[in-house]
């Protein structure tokens, strides 16, 4: 069955690349209701953003998503990813800015609230996106694929010139926990050299230390280093689990990403919902159910650093 949050939560932060302070607000919804954003700052037009990928405009260092009065929130991929992986199909998210705290930089804070909070079942079914046969972009080295697979499998490699960093490949059947188990609480990452040239152009004005694991050729600049030895393609994976879950539905399919971001998994998703043979959308059975990202989540599977 569908499900929403129990009562409301309430998450205050600064923005990333703005550098002000946020507060956000996750409302329980009725089934049927999916993930919407209402930004409570504008008091005039239409404020109401669906989290869907094809509102979805380009941006080249997070997710950013735009209603048709031109109204945006961004920085959008920690905040769904904790909702897919904890298994919440339906919620309104109110937010007093133009862009989702960044916390610790991870999906941490958001799972461990949700799951404080508790999750609720309505009576709607749960539907998916059943991928039907292989779709594949290319951009350059970058790739991002489906294939059919009987559950979400993201399947994710990287390869950075900095040795901190390195190449990393992961591999991960999201079923049952997994991304509250193994992915949650990694952070976003950045190479020096990339935040001295943002900060030239006025953005990452909120990134420090703590909110972001900062490498500079060999050496890890931030306190403490990383939480995992590969703790940078875990957070591309996190990612990639946000930018999927502005299909509508959980995905039954095989994801790849080769050096891939958040602009050509949208594009993934373009591909896929522009060929109408290649998808289709299906009512899970129970055995499907105890296949997606959040069924029977428990306290339990959350990181310690949560």
């Amino acid at each position: 069955m569908q499900t929403t949050l129990k009562s409301p939560v309430s998450f205050s932060g600064v923005g990333l690349h703005s550098g002000a302070t946020v507060r956000v607000t996750v409302h329980p919804a009725s089934a049927e209701y999916g993930i919407w954003f209402r930004r409570t700052d504008i008091e005039i037009g239409d404020t109401m953003i669906p989290a869907r990928w094809d509102f979805v405009e380009i941006s080249p260092l997070c997710t950013k998503i735009v209603n048709n009065a031109g109204v945006s929130v961004s920085t959008i991929e920690h905040i769904m990813a904790a909702l897919a992986g904890c298994g919440i199909h339906n919620a309104l998210i109110e937010i007093d800015g133009p862009e989702v705290p960044i916390l610790d930089g991870s999906s941490a804070k958001f799972v461990k609230a949700f799951l404080n909070r508790g999750i609720k079942t309505l009576s709607s079914p749960v539907r998916m996106v059943e991928v039907l046969k292989t779709v594949e972009v290319h951009d350059g080295a970058s790739t991002a694929r489906f294939e059919p697979a009987h559950s979400l499998h993201i399947d994710f490699a990287i390869d950075f010139v900095d040795q901190a960093i390195g190449q990393q490949h992961k591999s991960l059947d999201m079923s049952n926990g997994t991304f509250v188990r193994e992915l949650c609480d990694s952070r976003t990452f950045c190479r020096q050299s990339d935040v001295d040239a943002m900060h030239a152009q006025g953005l990452a004005l909120g990134g420090t230390l703590e909110n972001a694991v900062v490498v500079d050729g060999d050496d890890i600049l931030s306190p403490g280093g990383f939480r995992h030895r590969d703790e940078a393609v875990r957070h591309k994976m996190l990612d990639a689990l946000g930018d999927l879950s502005l299909a509508g539905h959980p995905i039954m399919g095989r994801y790849t990403g080769l050096r891939a971001g958040h602009a050509m998994t949208n594009r993934l998703l373009r591909a896929l919902f522009s060929d109408t043979t290649a998808f289709r959308v299906i009512t899970c059975g129970t055995a499907d159910i105890a296949r997606l990202p959040g069924f029977d989540l428990h306290q339990e599977d959350l990181p310690l650093i949560a």
